[in-house]
This record gives C-alpha cells, structure tokens and sequence, in this order.
C-alpha cells in the first residue's frame, strides 16, 4: 500500500505553521505554548493518517470483494463456461472498490492479452499483499497443471479461513488493546501526581527543616530546583518510552503488523505529550 504526498497535505502543514506562528505570539513562556506546539503537529500530520486509514479501510473492502468476485468467477467456470468468458460474465456484477480493477480485467481479456499476464497486471494494480499473494497460487497451480477452478476454489477458502483467524485474534485481543490503553493512562496519572503532588511535598518539609542553616538554604533549594527540572524530563521520557512500546504491542497483538503499531503509538505518545503539557504547563 502506498500513499503519494498530496497538496492537501501540504495545506495542513502551512495551517499547523500559521498556528505555531500565533501560538509562539501569544502564549510564548506561557503555560499553554507547548500544548499548542503539540495540537501543531498534530494538526500537520493529521490529514495524511486520515488517508492511511481511509485506505487501510479501502483495502479490507477489497480483499472481501476480491472473494465475492472468485466465488461467482469458480461458479461460472464449474458450470462448464471458459475463464475468459467467466471473467467477461462476472466483470458486470458490483464489486464496491474492486470494480475499477475487475473492468480492466475484462477489458484486457476482451483485448486478447494472455490471461496470466492479465491476473499479474490486476494483482499489481491492486497494491494488496492477499490477492498478489493468491493470484500468484493460482497462476502457479495452473502452469503446472492443475484445474483452475479447483485452484481459484481452493485459494477462495483458504483466504477465508486466513481472514477468520485474523477476526477472531482481533477480538481475543481487543480486552488486551484496552487494558494498554487504560495502563497507559494510569502510568501518566501517577507521573503527574508525583510530579504535581508528592514531590513538591517533599520539597515542602526539606524547606522547612532546612529553615535553620540560613544561606545553605537558597544554595540547596537551587539544587533541589534542578533535580527537580531533571526529573521531570525523566518523566518524560519515561512517558514516551511507555506510549511508542505500549502502541507497538498493542498493533502487534490486534492486526498483527508494526505498521498499525506505529500508529498506535503516535496516538499514544501524542496524547500522552499533551497531557502532561497541559497539566504541567510545559515539558
């Protein structure tokens, strides 16, 4: 699957700098500059995964047209019609996103290129991993022999039984996708509340038992004050580090791809960096 860069891309890239440049006006070493660096680059890349998934979502419709369209393409030839004319006969029936690329089918049939080659083209033009993969069996069997009918039944139910195993791992580990999310966000919340809460708290009573040493006083809280700057970049870090490996298990586990795991973990990290900018005020 490939997404080319488009103009619109490069609208939400102006209007995320136009906003860095009011944000950087308005509210610069204030407490919401760096959430609004963060709602920025968001808004940057926000459009481009909307495509992703928009095309990701395109891509199981035509896996699932793809089978329609095999099925009625085996029960054509099963009924003693020819594969090229089985292809012409279906080609007419509505397959949603697949329709573009089963009319070429066709057309290049009724052109006269060699079936082989035609399958090679509509696989290739497909950009999918399932039927590059089954058209390849099918072209393989076929050279050596094997009944394609037989072949495009065989290959229809094992993308079936393939697809079935991939619902029912998305659906064991969907609790699992939760639970990361809501751990995730229990690690954030006990991150900010030692941050916000407990170590002021600490700092609090050293002051004050502190009070007695005079000038050692203000040299010690400067250190504490840069311990302090240093442990919540910590934090931070921490936070990432927790959000890119969280949304990495999470994809993993749900479909199984490190590319759906990146996504989750840009949601992960860019949720996380947000909230703790607007609850801190800054990093």
């Amino acid at each position: 699957m490939k997404i080319e860069f488009k103009a619109k891309y490069l609208i939400g890239i102006l209007v995320a700098l136009v906003l860095f440049g009011i944000d950087y006006l308005l509210f610069f070493s204030k407490r919401w500059f760096w959430p609004g660096i963060v709602l920025c680059i968001s808004i940057a890349w926000l459009q481009f995964w909307l495509d992703y998934l928009k095309e990701e979502k395109r891509q199981k419709e035509i896996e699932l047209k793809f089978l329609e369209f095999v099925r009625n393409l085996v029960e054509s030839v099963k009924s003693g019609i020819s594969i090229p004319r089985s292809i012409l006969n279906v080609s007419n029936e509505d397959y949603g996103a697949l329709n573009p690329y089963i009319k070429k089918l066709a057309n290049q049939i009724e052109w006269g290129i060699p079936i082989h080659r035609a399958f090679n083209i509509f696989a290739n033009d497909t950009e999918n991993g399932v039927i590059k993969r089954s058209i390849a069996i099918v072209i393989e069997a076929e050279e050596s022999g094997g009944d394609i009918g037989d072949v495009l039944d065989s290959v229809t139910n094992s993308v079936v039984n393939v697809k079935k195993m991939k619902e029912e791992r998305r659906s064991s580990a969907f609790s699992q996708m939760v639970q990361g999310y809501i751990v995730f966000f229990v690690f954030i919340a006990i991150m900010l509340l030692l941050q916000l809460w407990l170590f002021p708290k600490f700092g609090e009573i050293s002051s004050s038992l502190q009070g007695g040493l005079g000038g050692f006083s203000s040299i010690t809280s400067g250190g504490e004050k840069m311990a302090q700057q240093q442990l919540d970049r910590v934090f931070f870090v921490l936070v990432l580090i927790q959000g890119f490996f969280t949304g990495l298990m999470i994809g993993k586990f749900s479909e199984g791809t490190i590319k759906q795991g990146l996504l989750h973990s840009l949601i992960l990290m860019t949720v996380g960096i947000l909230i703790i900018t607007t609850a801190k005020g800054g990093i």
